[in-house]
């Protein structure tokens, strides 16, 4: 047995810090990975799919407020056009359903004031004054009752305001209206207590007598052709001032297409800068160990 240990060979010893030295000393599994494989993270997160939508959503409204914009500056030339048009002359019998398209129309009545049914709408604001729109219902001859917008006058001639005059047959140029649609905050009209808030051309009509009276739901917003200087003249003398021929609908699509516009392209630039700093962070750095073992 002693001859036998002497012809085996002697056990070969790896040489010092070789992988099977370290292998020998510690086990043949090391804590340590031979070859670190990077960490990813991902790409998509709900940061980067909100942030991504964003800027497709604002440039949607941006070019849904540009056709309205286009819409808008369109239905102002027409309306426009028809205000360069010759003054129609009402008929006895009005057709409230084909009224819409007479809309902002010249037009020419005669008649006497009813001014037991005088309204008075507000507040208004015209030249930085406060006031009222006098509308008032107009008999004509053929019997049939429309109202009239006569126009202004400020909080403090309304007071005493003369409401009876003028007397006797008038000559009224004005525009044909429909009824304004009021805001969220505009409050309901109360016409058992004299409170009117917005133009309810229906409502007026009714409050005037109605049908059995013939009234018609018609309105004609009285013309005033002076200038500043003639309407300021008028306002301080207790009469009221009608208003100009022009269209005066509200147009703010402009600042809407700009401001979506501009969020488009600050969000579109905030997303490209969040995917340029991902890309460059999306392998984490290899984490430090305390202590070396040499």
């Amino acid at each position: 047995m002693f001859a036998s240990f002497l012809r085996r060979p002697p056990a070969r010893t790896p040489p010092l810090g070789s992988r099977g030295f370290l292998t020998g000393l510690f086990g043949r599994k090391s804590s340590v990975p031979a070859i670190y494989k990077p960490r990813r993270e991902r790409w998509i997160t709900p940061t980067v799919v909100v942030v991504g939508c964003i800027p497709v959503l604002t440039f949607f409204l941006g070019t849904w407020q540009l056709q309205r914009l286009q819409w808008k500056v369109n239905l102002i030339d027409e309306l426009t056009e028809k205000l360069q048009l010759a003054p129609l002359s009402l008929p006895r019998k009005v057709n409230l359903s084909v009224l819409p398209e007479f809309a902002w129309r010249k037009v020419g009545v005669k008649g006497r004031f009813d001014h037991a049914h005088t309204i008075l709408i507000g507040p208004r604001v015209r030249e930085g004054v406060h006031g009222v729109n006098v509308i008032v219902p107009l008999i004509r001859e053929d019997g049939t009752t429309i109202l009239v917008d006569r126009g202004f006058i400020s909080n403090e001639i309304a007071k005493g305001f003369d409401f009876s005059q003028p007397d006797g047959e008038v000559a009224v140029l004005g525009m044909l209206r429909l009824s304004q649609p009021r805001n969220t905050f505009t409050p309901d009209n109360k016409p058992e207590k004299g409170e009117w808030y917005w133009v309810d051309v229906n409502g007026m009509a009714e409050f005037a007598g109605g049908e059995k009276a013939n009234v018609q739901a018609v309105l004609v917003e009285e013309i005033f052709d002076g200038h500043a200087g003639d309407a300021n003249r008028k306002i301080m003398h207790g009469e009221p001032v009608g208003r100009t021929a022009t269209v005066n609908l509200r147009n703010s699509h402009l600042s809407y297409v700009i401001t979506w516009f501009s969020l488009s392209a600050l969000t579109t630039f905030m997303f490209l800068r969040l995917l340029r700093n991902r890309s460059k962070n999306n392998v984490r750095a290899m984490p430090r160990y305390g202590k070396s073992l040499f």
